[in-house]
């Protein structure tokens, strides 16, 4: 793999495609760091510093340290993420657009369209909330977060975080057309991974301190160690299904008689689930955590049970995870599409009648896998979670952000090794027209 990594920059094509995602990293890492106008900077710091192992801490891990700047990017890629779940949902119950995800690309460019309108009212409706929220916060030393308040303050907050979330969007959708990989996800990781540095630097300071033991610290990396090596483990697995195709003739030629496999993986959803499930959770904790809490007594109890390591949290989390990958894989693999194409092919799986039969017998078997996938899934973002909040990490740390990171890179080495391959192939096709030549 490090060699073939090395072979990068002899391929055009592909050097561009990854100096193209780095750039746009750079710049989203840039925009992270630009303040919105009429916060007091230091006031938001020491706020945070007094919440970063909170449901704040969770989400500003998902900004990469916007939030905690308040920057023009303090929402993050999550309401374009909360859009983008709606119309998946709706699509399965609005004719319309399922009418729309039928026409190919030019009913996906649509939805697509309608995604990035609710994007935008959905920064709209969170900007605002943090705008009056933050208005009302004061810092652990009792400094006022918003030194000046009021409607004007509240106008600009709400047009500086919807065009920070848009251009966002922009990159995201840049990075997939011609960068390598999937933007929006990229975009995620590079905000998890911007905060590992300053963490592990944090906790090695704490050591050496004598704050937290050397053990402490050895247990800490064998458990993230263990959790990479089972995510890794996992990720690779798949569910293979014998395919064996009949013998044809056509002419003077024989095709077919050849056996395959049929592969199933056993997370199909991939990263999808916890970012969808984190990005529901967070969606009403954060509005009311902006919101006054001695107002509203029960918006505290809201923050308090939606706050990680809570029971309440664990167990909505758990649910939305499983929920979302039944979902998501239900959405993109139709085991009905799947058998009718082997039996076009003249496909069939050995014991199993063509048709019907392969298409509830290939689903019964996705439906195991997928739920041994989703148990897998919840141990990974739980466990290390709980065990975290009970020896009182100095950062946050969950399984979560080790699932999207690892998760994220296999998929994007997985899209490098493919184009490489393919290039390999359009060289042996061009040594071969050549010899003919």
């Amino acid at each position: 793999m490090t060699g073939g990594f090395q072979n990068i920059p002899k391929i055009p094509e592909l050097r561009k495609k990854v100096l193209f995602t780095l750039l746009m990293l750079f710049v989203y890492r840039i925009g992270c760091h630009i303040p919105t106008p009429g916060i007091d900077g230091a006031a938001m710091a020491a706020f945070f510093g007094a919440n970063q192992n909170t449901l704040f801490g969770l989400f500003d891990m998902f900004t990469g340290g916007a939030l905690k700047q308040m920057s023009v990017m303090a929402l993050g890629i999550m309401p374009y993420i909360s859009a983008s779940i709606i119309l998946e949902l709706m699509t399965v119950v609005v004719p319309y657009l399922e009418k729309l995800k039928k026409e190919g690309e030019q009913g996906r460019a649509k939805i697509t369209q309608y995604t990035r309108y609710g994007t935008v009212l959905l920064s709209v409706i969170q900007g605002f909330g943090i705008a009056v929220g933050l208005e009302q916060m004061t810092s652990s030393g009792g400094a006022m977060i918003v030194p000046v308040g009021g409607w004007g303050f509240r106008l600009m907050t709400v047009i500086t975080l919807t065009a920070g979330t848009s251009f966002l969007m922009w990159l995201g959708e840049q990075i997939t057309e011609r960068g390598i990989g999937n933007g929006i996800s990229l975009i995620i990781f590079a905000g998890i991974v911007a905060s590992f540095p300053a963490a592990v630097g944090n906790t090695f300071r704490l050591m050496f301190s004598h704050e937290i033991s050397p053990f402490f610290m050895v247990l800490i990396t064998a458990l993230m160690i263990l959790v990479i090596g089972a995510i890794v483990f996992v990720e690779r697995g798949q569910r293979r299904i014998p395919v064996q195709y009949a013998k044809r003739v056509v002419g003077r030629k024989i095709y077919g008689g050849q056996s395959t496999h049929l592969p199933l993986k056993i997370n199909t959803a991939g990263v999808i689930p916890p970012i969808f499930a984190s990005s529901i959770i967070m969606f009403p904790a954060t509005i009311a955590n902006f919101l006054n809490q001695e107002q509203f007594p029960w918006l505290k109890v809201v923050v308090d049970v939606l706050a990680p390591g809570h029971i309440v949290y664990s167990l909505i989390y758990v649910g939305f995870i499983f929920f979302f990958c039944y979902f998501y894989t239900a959405v993109h693999f139709n085991p009905i599409d799947v058998a009718d194409n082997m039996k076009r092919s003249g496909g069939f799986i050995p014991g199993i009648r063509p048709g019907k039969n392969t298409a509830e017998f290939i689903d019964k078997v996705l439906t195991r896998i997928t739920f041994s996938g989703a148990i897998y899934v919840s141990a990974i973002c739980i466990l290390p979670q709980i065990l975290i909040y009970q020896l009182n990490v100095p950062f946050y740390f969950g399984g979560t952000a080790l699932l999207i990171v690892v998760g994220v890179a296999m998929d994007t080495t997985n899209q490098i090794e493919t184009h490489m391959l393919s290039r390999h192939y359009e060289g042996f096709m061009k040594k071969g027209l050549g010899k003919h030549r």
